[in-house]
């Protein structure tokens, strides 16, 4: 016993030194139980109250992930004992979690399904709440268990999100799809993370006893469980050939739930995917000259097949939701561009790129709410000559889908230019073929995306039909809402500065 307290004693100093280096989860943690206890002490009646105290903890939590960077500096700093690590890009992504989380908060209480709702909204904001500090331990994980723990810990706030209306069939199957696809995902991803700890003896993705004992190990079986490992961290990512649970969910759950799946455990998954790769792919290290799984290879690969895959099934859908759930898929072939490169610049790509994807997504999905509000409508064929109808919201619309298809001047296209530009600097470095492959394809597929995207401007303002004047207009709030997204996309894509400097 006495052998043990100086190991417990630096265990306990170590994780106590650690707590200051981890305020902004802190923060979330104080915040889900006051949430959480605001909801039980005032019922149904409490959804406003824990709507405003989740808003103003969300901020709070944002200028804590701020005052991170001066913390940190260009370091990076291993907390709890190596379970998680705080540096620049766990900040940034951490920053983009929690700013697109206001958003949605605010954003939730302008659905007319989800306000009817007979449950409340209230215990939608706690589960969020608990949601985003899944989230952050994604975007620190480096040990394979904190990694397995992260994203179950996301998956189940993700499954209560995608079914919480349940009254709704379309919902209840959404849920049960996501739950059975999730379940199948982490046991997939569990098992290759038992192979790696029995071929190495370690969870440490950094350790040198990992390396070692995968550079020991067959190269095939290395690469069955590294494949196994990213299956789990890809059903988040939601890339070919993972993805067939998306459309479904998307369409099922609610439009603001739909809202959050299609962009918060996104770019988490990410954060996770750095985090998971940059031993792999160091330049100096144990991991330089072991060849068994080639992550550049099939990174590309997948990104490639997820781009195709995403753009063409996209242009064959009628529903909003549907669409915009395919896009979503060709969006994370085209970010995965950005994370192939292994490059500072290529990190600063993805993190701009995934803020302004966020912004733009979640905007054309409270658009597409606010008709379907005003007129019961989710298919775009039945928008035709809304805009003349609804002329603020469908301009909005438009310059939101200009985004998402990389049109100039929109913060979209600037996104793509700084993706490109990233792949083609490491291109000319490297010459390799699959970079090259992924910057044709990325071009084409960004033209393909015009043809769906382009569906919605097409339906409002050049098909004319005739519309009987409604005089009941619900969620005003969600025009005020999406042009201040407009706008910002407009200012970031002429501005980059404003944001690169930071990410």
């Amino acid at each position: 016993m006495k052998e043990l307290l100086p190991h417990i004693t630096g265990q306990l100093n170590d994780v106590l030194s650690s707590i200051s280096f981890f305020m902004p989860e802190v923060y979330l943690t104080v915040l889900f139980i006051v949430v959480l206890i605001t909801d039980i002490l005032f019922g149904k009646k409490s959804a406003k109250l824990c709507r405003i105290v989740a808003s103003m903890g969300i901020l709070l939590v944002i200028f804590k992930d701020l005052q991170q960077v001066a913390l940190t500096g260009a370091y990076a700093l291993p907390i709890f004992n190596g379970m998680l690590v705080l540096h620049r890009t766990a900040i940034a992504f951490k920053f983009i979690i929690d700013v697109l989380a206001f958003a949605l908060l605010l954003y939730f209480a302008w659905d007319k399904k989800l306000q009817e709702h007979k449950k409340g909204l209230s215990d939608l904001y706690s589960i969020v709440i608990g949601s985003v500090l899944g989230l952050h331990l994604m975007a620190m994980a480096i040990n394979l268990l904190s990694v397995y723990l992260a994203i179950e810990f996301v998956s189940i706030a993700s499954y209560l999100l995608a079914s919480y209306r349940t009254e709704n069939a379309k919902t209840t199957e959404a849920g049960l799809k996501y739950v059975l696809f999730g379940a199948a995902a982490s046991a997939v991803m569990l098992y290759g993370i038992s192979l790696i700890y029995a071929y190495s003896g370690s969870l440490d993705l950094y350790s040198k006893e990992l390396a070692a004992g995968l550079m020991q190990t067959n190269t095939l079986s290395v690469s069955f469980a590294l494949a196994l490992v990213f299956i789990g961290i890809g059903f988040k990512l939601s890339f070919v050939p993972v993805h067939f649970y998306v459309p479904d969910v998307y369409e099922g759950a609610a439009t603001p739930v739909t809202a959050y799946l299609s962009t918060l455990p996104k770019i988490a998954a990410f954060a996770l995917v750095v985090n998971f790769v940059a031993p792999f792919v160091a330049q100096q290290g144990y991991y330089t000259n072991w060849k068994g799984f080639d992550f550049r290879l099939v990174l590309s690969a997948i990104g490639i097949l997820t781009m195709v895959v995403g753009n063409f099934a996209a242009v064959l859908q009628n529903s909003v939701k549907r669409m915009l759930a395919y896009s979503g898929i060709a969006h994370t072939g085209f970010a995965l561009m950005a994370l192939v490169t292994f490059t500072p610049q290529g990190l600063t790509a993805l993190t701009y790129y995934l803020l302004m994807y966020g912004l733009a997504n979640i905007a054309a999905l409270a658009l597409a709410n606010y008709f379907e509000n005003n007129e019961g409508i989710t298919n775009m064929r039945d928008y035709k000559g809304l805009g003349f109808k609804y002329p603020l919201a469908s301009v909005c619309f438009v310059v939101v889908l200009i985004s998402l298809t990389g049109i100039p001047i929109s913060a979209g296209f600037t996104g793509k230019v700084f993706v490109f530009s990233a792949v083609y600097g490491v291109y000319q470095q490297t010459h390799d073929v699959w970079l090259m492959a992924l910057l044709i394809t990325g071009a084409v597929t960004t033209v393909i995306g015009l043809f769906y995207y382009l569906k919605v401007p097409l339906n409002l303002f050049l098909r004319r039909s005739e519309f009987v004047p409604n005089e009941i207009s619900y969620s005003t709030n969600l025009v005020v809402f999406s042009s201040v997204i407009a706008l910002l996309l407009i200012i970031f894509g002429i501005f980059p500065d404003l944001l690169i400097k930071f990410l």
